[in-house]
């Protein structure tokens, strides 16, 4: 079941009004059962899967509470490990690493999948948040969960259950012994949310691929113009496709009175990709830092081997994202740019004194912003092309083509395929995104709107919605993130 469908608000509204009329002690078999519905709306076996997994993971935790011996819990840690780690790689990766052998070992062209299924919608996304649970309980950060179905809610939370954020057992468990009462403000303050993710989603995202898509699916007939206009807005595509979701799952958490966390923060106003990582996937970034980089070592170790520490963990970050080289390039390109950035921190912050950008902090941080916005584009093309082939042929031809801008063909190759009217509309959803990001530097938008009179907040609104329904596309797109 999409957020971006009919289904989904009618599923949500029904969910909603049980919900509130419900007793609070009964409140988690509604919401746990209506979590099961929607993630076996797209492939009912697989919710096996996601039971496997809890009760596996709900065993080990309890058995690590019941011994003090290190070696023992040690073990049962091993087993929530190697069993959630195990069916992630078979579902989504074992055929990867199969034909990777095969292309290494000479066998010449994959022949038919060893695992012919489809990949299970958000498969990566639930195994790291039960992971981090069973660590945290390990580590003796939390007490093992003795309830079997709060611990089953935790995994199978249907607002972020598909594509996060990644909620930590710390934050999320507890918020299940709360009694919600109705509070008008509340509930209006999460739909005021989910709205303005519909809205990234279905209008801005799903409008912004129709440029982007034809570019990626045949890169031989375009030039170096239209992959630089399709790759900016494939940033923005993608950026507004997750952060869509986020907002629809927040803000639907909201309405039933459980705070999930931020997941992105302005991302592209980052001023080196060291600050990207902490404003984008924000869940991901810090799962990463707090479970693998700490415990390798991070920072606190030499110089090489905290180079390895970041090479490490990004190379698992693009695999994390999915089973091609080309996340694999993504992640380590990403890699790379932080383990430049750290070595020639001294060498940069001497050349931005010695042409005097110091003595200009609104222009160093514009500069900052544009240089890291490139960077980050840049690794974009390896994430959104098909394969590693066409990602090579559009860095190789990024300069292909400038010259035709001066001649009749400019259109087709600056409005893409020749789509200005398309392509001005795109521009204009950007500006719209921007202002509402330049807005949010001190406040949230929402705040906003509940100073301005009744007159102004139904506006927005209606604004919203009827862009949502003439903008929108009939059929509901994917979201980008479900493929991992």
């Amino acid at each position: 079941m999409l957020f971006n469908s009919v289904d989904f608000l009618v599923f949500f509204t029904l969910i909603v009004s049980v919900y509130f009329a419900l007793p609070h002690r009964w409140r988690w078999v509604l919401l746990l059962a209506g979590s099961y519905y929607f993630y076996m709306c797209w492939k009912p076996a697989y919710i096996i899967l996601i039971i496997i997994s809890t009760l596996i993971d709900y065993c080990c935790a309890l058995a690590m509470g019941r011994t003090s011996k290190p070696g023992r819990r040690k073990l049962f840690l091993l087993v929530s490990l190697f069993t959630n780690l195990g069916l992630l790689f078979t579902f989504k990766y074992l055929n990867f690493f199969a034909y990777s052998f095969q292309y290494v070992l000479g066998f010449g062209q994959q022949g038919k999948p060893f695992l012919n299924v489809l990949l299970p919608v958000g498969i990566s996304f639930y195994t790291f948040q039960t992971l981090s649970y069973t660590i945290d309980v390990f580590r003796g950060i939390r007490p093992p969960e003795k309830r079997l179905g709060i611990f089953a809610l935790y995994v199978s939370f249907f607002p972020q259950l598909v594509a996060g954020p990644i909620e930590r057992s710390t934050r999320l468990l507890p918020q299940f012994d709360n009694v919600v009462k109705f509070d008008y403000e509340r509930v209006v303050n999460g739909i005021r949310l989910m709205l303005w993710g519909f809205f990234k989603k279905v209008v801005i995202a799903d409008t912004l691929a129709r440029l982007v898509d034809p570019v990626y699916n045949a890169p031989a007939d375009y030039a170096g113009p239209s992959y630089f206009i399709a790759t900016v807005f494939f940033a923005y595509q993608i950026y507004c496709d997750f952060s869509g979701y986020t907002d629809i799952a927040r803000g639907s958490a909201q309405v039933l009175g459980i705070e999930l966390m931020e997941n992105f923060q302005r991302p592209y106003y980052s001023k080196s990709i060291r600050q990207f990582w902490r404003r984008w996937h924000i869940s991901l970034s810090t799962w990463f830092r707090d479970y693998l980089y700490i415990p390798i070592g991070g920072s606190r170790v030499a110089l090489p081997r905290h180079c390895l520490n970041l090479f490490i963990v990004f190379l698992l970050c693009g695999l994390w994202h999915g089973a091609n080289w080309t996340f694999i390039i993504w992640g380590l390109l990403h890699g790379t740019y932080l383990i430049v950035g750290l070595l020639t921190r001294t060498a940069r912050a001497q050349f931005t004194g010695w042409i005097g950008l110091d003595k200009a902090p609104f222009l160093k941080k514009l500069v900052q912003v544009a240089i890291t916005f490139g960077l980050i584009c840049f690794g974009w093309i390896f994430f959104r092309a098909n394969s590693l082939s066409d990602a090579w042929y559009i860095v190789t031809h990024l300069l292909s083509g400038w010259q035709m801008l001066t001649t009749q063909s400019t259109s087709e190759l600056v409005f893409v395929a020749g789509k200005p009217s398309l392509f001005i509309l795109c521009i204009l959803l950007v500006i719209v995104l921007e202002s509402v990001h330049l807005l949010q530097r001190r406040i949230d938008w929402r705040d906003v709107i509940k100073l301005k009179p009744l007159w102004f907040r139904w506006a927005v609104y209606y604004s919203l919605v009827i862009s949502i329904m003439l903008l929108g596309s009939l059929n509901a797109e994917p979201f980008i993130y479900f493929q991992f």
